[in-house]
C-alpha cells in the first residue's frame, strides 16, 4: 500500500474528538516518516508563534500544519526498525517510522489536533503524559475512551495549558507496547517571557528506555522487569548515540524522560548544574541547588541547565555501572583472583580457541576482538582519542567548544587537550605494593591475620533458656 492509498483508507477511521469540525476532517495532515537514526536539527517553526526549539537526541521533531488557527500533527502507530548501534537493529513498535517517535513542540495556549492512525497489530491509545486536559483526551483505554481499532484513526484536540516538559505513550497494553518501544516526547514552549524560564542558546530532550534482546535476536523479550541488557538514550546505545555539541558560554538545557522500569541516577562530567523543571513545570528558583547527578525516577522528567564554561570532550552518563554497559550476562562467574596456572593448556587442548578471561576484571572485553552472534553488540565498545572508552549503554559525550558557531550542532571532533593538561605517567621509583597471593587468601591470612576459632551461641526458639 503506498502512502496515499494508506492515508485514504486512514480518514476514514473512528474519530474521539466530536467537536473538530467536517471540515477539518475532509483531508488528514500527511505523516511524515523518518528513518535515520542520526540528530535531525531543530525545526524551526515555520507558522505560529516563533520560539527556540529543541534538538533531540538521536531523533526528530515532527512537522505541523496550521488548519484554521489550530496546529495539526498526525502520528501513526506502527512496527519499525530501531537500529541500536551500527552492527544491530531491533524490531520495535513506535511512530512514524522511528522508536521513540517524533517529538512534539508547541507553544503555551496553542490549540492542538493530534491524528492518531493505528498500524499495530492490536488496539491502543495515547496518554498525553503530564498535560492539563478534557478528561476525554486523557487516553486511558476504558476509562477515558475506547481503544483505537486496527486500522482506525482516532482524533484528540486540546489546549497545550501550560509550558514544559512532557511525553506520550500508550495505556493500551502498554506492559507490551512500550517494552516494543511506544512513546515519545513533547515540549511545550513558554508563550511570553517567564521569570521561572531561562532563555537558553542549546536544548536538548531525549528519553530513557530500556530493551531485553536475547544475543542473535531482534525482538524485545516483553515480560521482563528487571534484567535488560540493552539501556538507550531513545534507543540508542553507545557507541551509537550521538554527542551534544555545544559553544564554550551557551547557556544549556537538557530534557531527560525516564520510562523504563527503574531509576536512573543521570552525571554530567566538568559542570554543575541544577534542576530547573519537571513533568509538573518549572521549578521555583529558591528550590534550586547545585548538582552534578540528579536521579529520575520511573515516569518522571528532569530538565536540567548549566553553562557550558570548560571547554573539552565531557562524559554524560547513568551512574548505575551496569546501565553503562551492552548485553551482558548476568550469570557469568566471577573470576577474580583465580589461580589459572597450568590450566589454560589443557583447555586448550581440547578447545583451540578458548581465551582466559576475568581473572584480573573485565577490562579485557574493551580491546579484544571477539567473535559475536550477528544482530549483538560488544558489552563495552565505541573508541576515543586515548584508546577505547570502555562504555556502552546509556553513554554519551557532552563536547564543549569556544570556536563552534552560535546554532551549529555538527560533531566538532576529539579535543585537543593543551599541554600540561593531561594526567601523564610517573617517571620516578615507586614503593613495593603489598600483594595478596590466591593461596593466602584461600589459606585465610588476610594483612597478617591468621583464621581464629569462632564461637557461636545457640538459643532454640520459645525455649526460654540462655545462651550456651
Amino acid at each position: 500500500m503506498d502512502r496515499r492509498q494508506f492515508i485514504s483508507r486512514a480518514a476514514v477511521g473512528a474519530v474521539a474528538a466530536a467537536s473538530v469540525s467536517k471540515a477539518a476532517l475532509a483531508a488528514l495532515p500527511e505523516p511524515v516518516i523518518q528513518t535515520s537514526p542520526d540528530t535531525a536539527p531543530p525545526l524551526m517553526p515555520p507558522s505560529g508563534r516563533p520560539y527556540n526549539p529543541v534538538v533531540t537526541l538521536n531523533g526528530w521533531t515532527a512537522p505541523w500544519r496550521m488548519n484554521n488557527g489550530v496546529k495539526e500533527f498526525h502520528l501513526v502507530a506502527e512496527p519499525v526498525e530501531r537500529e541500536i548501534a551500527p552492527g544491530m537493529v531491533a524490531r520495535l513498535w513506535g511512530y512514524n517510522g522511528q522508536s521513540p517517535g517524533p517529538t512534539i513542540e508547541v507553544v503555551e495556549g496553542d490549540r492542538v489536533r493530534l491524528f492518531v492512525t493505528n498500524r499495530l497489530p492490536e488496539a491502543t491509545s495515547i496518554h498525553w503524559h503530564g498535560q492539563r486536559l478534557p478528561n476525554g483526551m486523557d487516553g486511558v483505554v476504558g476509562l477515558n475512551q475506547r481503544a483505537i481499532p486496527v486500522g482506525k484513526t482516532y482524533v484528540y484536540e486540546f489546549i497545550a495549558r501550560r509550558p514544559g516538559t512532557f511525553m506520550y505513550h500508550p495505556h493500551a497494553d502498554e506492559m507490551v507496547q512500550m517494552a516494543m518501544g511506544m512513546m515519545g516526547f513533547w515540549v511545550t514552549h513558554p508563550r511570553t517571557r517567564s521569570p521561572l524560564i531561562n532563555e537558553v542558546q542549546r536544548d536538548f530532550c531525549f528519553l530513557l528506555n530500556a530493551y531485553d534482546i536475547d544475543p542473535g535476536s531482534l525482538v524485545p523479550k516483553i515480560n521482563t522487569m528487571l534484567d535488560f541488557n540493552l539501556w538507550t538514550f531513545n534507543s540508542r546505545a553507545f557507541p551509537g548515540i550521538d554527542s551534544m555539541n555545544v559553544r564554550l558560554g551557551d547557556r544549556v538545557r537538557i530534557r531527560v524522560g525516564n520510562l523504563t522500569m527503574t531509576n536512573h541516577p543521570i552525571h554530567l562530567h566538568g559542570h554543575e548544574f541544577e534542576v530547573t523543571g519537571t513533568d509538573g513545570g518549572p521549578t521555583p528558583p529558591g528550590s534550586r541547588w547545585p548538582e552534578v547527578t540528579t536521579d529520575i525516577a520511573v515516569g518522571q522528567m528532569r530538565q536540567i541547565e548549566f553553562i557550558a564554561d570548560e571547554e573539552g570532550d565531557w562524559a554524560f552518563h547513568c551512574h548505575k555501572s551496569h546501565h553503562t554497559m551492552n548485553p551482558m550476562g548476568h550469570d557469568v562467574p566471577t573470576m577474580i583472583g583465580i589461580d589459572h596456572r597450568g590450566l589454560v593448556g589443557r583447555i586448550q587442548q581440547l578447545d583451540p580457541e578458548y581465551m582466559l578471561m576475568g581473572e584480573r576484571g573485565m577490562a579485557d572485553m574493551k580491546e579484544m576482538p571477539m567473535m559475536l552472534p550477528e544482530q549483538t553488540l560488544a558489552m563495552m565498545a565505541g573508541f576515543g582519542p586515548h584508546g577505547p572508552i570502555g562504555m556502552g549503554g546509556m553513554f554519551t559525550t557532552f563536547k564543549v567548544r569556544r570556536n563552534q558557531k552560535p546554532g551549529d550542532y555538527s560533531d566538532p571532533g576529539w579535543y585537543a587537550q593543551p599541554p600540561g593538561t593531561q594526567a601523564f605517567e610517573w617517571q620516578g621509583s615507586l614503593p613495593e605494593p603489598a600483594r595478596f597471593s590466591a593461596e593466602r587468601l584461600n589459606a585465610g591470612e588476610v594483612s597478617g591475620l591468621r583464621r581464629s576459632a569462632l564461637e557461636m551461641q545457640v538459643r532454640k526458639p520459645g525455649s526460654g533458656k540462655h545462651p550456651h
